[in-house]
């Protein structure tokens, strides 16, 4: 298939198999709104639900979700990303009938706007790396730590920054034991505390218990969305502050926002159905920027590129953080790697539009691509002639 001469192919992904389903397709619709269509030629990648992979030009609207029906549309196709380096791309029906042949479309660029299970935690890029196509957003392994929370505070209390008191256990443990759970939360943390799936985002299966009775019926709720909890200890009186990053490292750090709720956490409603918009723009209420002082606020953003380059995160992030202005406290509470937040609304405030903030983005992803091109892959040794000659006894493996 043709490409316009100077222009790239944009592959948008999104959907998927996770309980962020409806998230990631607003997400997407943002994004490909945002990618110019005289710089751009975008394929949007659909993967339902039970997991199909579709592409086709209804995918670009909103309204083509309000059926259940999609795979049935006029113009859809199955596709798949070829792990093939020769392809570089997508297969188009991938299983031809009889009359038919399946198609190669080349892209020069991946998009990934999935949200959590299978995308945002690293497996899509895993994908990606496999076929070497350039991709937006963090790597593998900054992609999957960020997105266990257990794992994410771990890593960031070795880089030495602050997190909060907390405890991470199994389902498994959870169902053997449940008691001495229980027990170890009261002596560790003590009450209230918030509850949450380690690796789910936009507040899905996240409470706050103010005692051990609903403490035990939110981490039995938590463990039918993910095989670890995270339990928090719950600060009182503690401000949410968020920064955006965008880079490779060095990392430009974004004006600061307090998101303002209503309840006694953000939930999903007030971050993508109260106000202006869903996911990336302006959803929940919010002041920007924060009301802290410029002391503060020059040290939460230092501490943001801190704890993005403890898990070599590139690309973008929100860094959000657990502030107690009086008390000079100020905690990291979790990291959303793209496409957890794009902060357009964010970077609206610093002058960018949309458009120059997936241009950026796109960018990024050249030249984190362009520097995975200096690493030596193909190294040919002479085991294979010497296993040949002399047989596979006693090589070592």
């Amino acid at each position: 298939m043709a490409t316009r001469s100077g222009i790239k192919t944009v592959g948008v992904i999104f959907g998927s198999r996770s309980v962020e389903h409806d998230v990631s397709i607003v997400t997407a619709q943002q994004v490909m709104q945002a990618l110019s269509s005289d710089r751009y030629d975008v394929v949007p990648i659909y993967i339902t639900r039970d997991g199909r992979w579709l592409s086709g030009p209804a995918l670009r609207e909103l309204k083509t979700f309000q059926t259940d029906e999609i795979a049935d549309i006029m113009g859809m196709k199955e596709v798949v990303i070829s792990p093939d380096t020769h392809h570089h791309g997508l297969i188009i029906q991938p299983v031809s009938g009889f009359f038919s042949r399946s198609q190669v479309r080349r892209l020069d660029v991946v998009f990934p706007a999935l949200h959590g299970t299978h995308g945002e935690d690293g497996t899509i890029q895993g994908l990606l790396e496999l076929a070497d196509i350039p991709y937006v957003g963090a790597g593998v392994m900054a992609s999957a730590i960020v997105r266990d929370k257990i794992m994410l505070k771990t890593v960031l209390a070795q880089a030495g920054l602050p997190v909060v008191e907390h405890l991470g256990f199994s389902r498994q443990a959870w169902t053997e034991d449940a008691g001495r759970v229980l027990a170890e939360i009261e002596e560790k943390l003590g009450y209230p505390v918030f509850v949450k799936p380690a690796s789910l985002g936009s507040s899905i299966g996240v409470a706050r218990a103010k005692d051990a009775d609903e403490t035990r019926t939110y981490i039995t709720i938590a463990a039918t969305f993910d095989r670890r909890v995270i339990v928090e200890k719950a600060l009182s009186d503690a401000m949410e502050v968020n920064c955006a990053l965008l880079g490779n490292g060095p990392y430009r750090a974004s004006v600061l926002e307090q998101p303002i709720t209503w309840q006694e956490f953000l939930t999903y409603e007030e971050k993508y159905m109260r106000s202006e918009g869903p996911a990336g723009m302006k959803g929940a209420e919010r002041k920007i920027p924060a009301p802290i002082s410029a002391e503060l606020t020059a040290r939460i953003q230092s501490m943001a590129q801190d704890a993005f380059a403890a898990v070599d995160g590139r690309g973008t992030a929100r860094v959000d953080f657990l502030v107690r202005e009086e008390a000079g406290e100020v905690y990291i509470n979790e990291i959303n790697t793209m496409p957890g937040s794009l902060a357009f609304y964010l970077w609206q405030e610093e002058g960018m539009t949309p458009a120059d903030v997936v241009d950026e983005l796109i960018r990024l992803a050249f030249d984190a691509h362009a520097e995975k091109r200096k690493t030596i892959y193909n190294y040919k040794t002479g085991l294979i002639d010497h296993a040949a000659a002399r047989g596979l006894k006693g090589i070592k493996k």
